[in-house]
């Protein structure tokens, strides 16, 4: 669907445009205030009363931008300053508000604010644009107090239903409708029923690569693909110390190939490959017993679904050789997987575009964690732009971006969004 619009008759010259950074800035940390910890970060976990204060707050600051709110059953935010022609889908951005326990004042906060900023600026200079263009903030995207995560922009996409959102309990057992409606958050708005012409994200990196390249602007082409298993190395236990080494069955041992093979695999396939294994669980785990079992999460990561697969094909059989040498069996069980989510080529030259204008040096990214994108990307024609955060830290208080960063995103969104919506 295209809604960029010839401007013949409106044509405003906005190349010149530039967002107000500072108000940007201070913005961010007037609601990092909201749930701020002492050691500079923010807990503001979705749906509790912090999070309603953060809501609060930026639909105050929207309807005093004259944007208009809307709010759907799941709890997601629409604020909506209108274009010419109301009739188009609107030119959407957005993110979330809700953080970790232990969170920075930037991861989703940013791709909410910066909407506002752009939408600020739009007033400031008295520019209409053809299409509409909206702010959204999704419900619980970090998945820290309910899962799954991404829920309201996965129940706006239909990933899941709206009643299996509203199921999700946290460790004390209260629901998340139960707490959408303590809060006043449950808007009469059926999920999904909202069009979208185009939808661009703004993020910080949370990775070190941008940082590492001294880049100011990542272009980014799309999130990996996630692959997690189980793998079940099997041995047998028996005693450390009469058992001859060529007579064990050393479970650990063997695993611990696997393991080196997880990461050699994600070198096999560059340059977006990744291995990990971030769990381990030995049996009996005694000091002077040999391990008859190992259970360890494999994670497999790739920016195409067919790398995926290959990756798959390469641990498997690297798994049954080891298991032929060694004789012990090894089991390997998908036990979750999400397709990898190429951002639409429109979206990405208008990012490209953006930071080539504003003199931004950039590069083109992809995004090794999911964000609400992913899943607006199954809708619309999607693109994210990402910004360092130092030393690509993330979900940790001590997360940290530069103002000139935050500005410059704002920036690339501003001119990709004006593109698209016809200013």
């Amino acid at each position: 669907m295209d809604t960029k619009v010839k401007t013949s008759n409106h044509h405003t010259d906005t190349s010149h445009l530039r967002v107000n950074g500072e108000r940007l800035w201070q913005s961010l940390m007037e609601l990092a205030e909201i749930g701020g910890t002492a050691k500079g970060g923010v807990c503001r976990l979705a749906l509790t009363d912090l999070d309603k204060k953060g809501r609060d707050l930026v639909t105050r600051w929207a309807r005093e931008a004259g944007m208009t709110v809307t709010i759907d059953k799941i709890g997601n935010g629409f604020m909506r300053r209108p274009g010419r022609n109301n009739s188009l889908p609107p030119i959407m951005t957005g993110s979330h508000i809700d953080t970790q326990p232990t969170g920075g004042k930037f991861d989703g906060n940013y791709g909410v604010l910066a909407g506002i900023e752009v939408v600020r600026t739009l007033n400031d200079h008295n520019i209409e644009t053809e299409a509409p263009i909206e702010v959204a903030f999704w419900t619980n995207e970090e998945g820290s107090r309910f899962v799954p995560v991404m829920m309201g922009s996965g129940v706006f996409a239909k990933a899941f239903t709206l009643e299996h959102a509203y199921a999700a309990k946290d460790t004390e057992g209260k629901s998340v409708k139960e707490e959408l409606e303590r809060i006043g958050y449950i808007g009469p708005e059926e999920p999904g029923d909202h069009p979208i012409g185009y939808y661009f994200e703004t993020h910080i990196e949370q990775g070190p690569v941008l940082e590492d390249n001294d880049k100011t602007i990542g272009v980014v082409t799309g999130v990996l693909g996630i692959r997690w298993y189980d793998c079940t190395v099997t041995g047998m236990e028996a005693h450390a110390g009469p058992t001859p080494m060529a007579l064990r069955k050393d479970a650990l041992q063997v695993a611990t190939r696997v393991m080196q093979e997880v990461v050699a695999c994600a070198h096999r396939h560059p340059p977006h490959g990744r291995g990990t294994v971030g769990m381990v669980h030995v049996h009996p785990n005694s000091r002077n017993v040999i391990p008859g079992e190992v259970k360890f999460s494999i994670d497999l990561r790739n920016a195409s679904d067919a790398d995926c697969e290959a990756m798959d094909a390469d641990i498997r059989a690297v798994a049954d050789r080891i298991s032929k040498e060694t004789g012990l069996p090894i089991r390997i069980d998908l036990v979750s997987s999400y397709p990898a989510q190429p951002f639409n080529a429109e979206c990405i030259e208008a990012v490209r575009r953006g930071a080539e204008t504003l003199g931004y040096s950039h590069m083109n990214a992809v995004s090794g964690a999911g964000h609400d994108a992913v899943y607006m990307a199954r809708l619309a024609p999607a693109g994210m732009i990402f910004i360092p955060c130092k030393d690509g830290i993330s979900h940790n208080e001590i997360e940290d971006a530069k103002p000139e960063h935050i500005t410059a995103g704002c920036n690339v969104l501003l001119h990709a969004m004006l593109e698209r919506a016809g200013g």
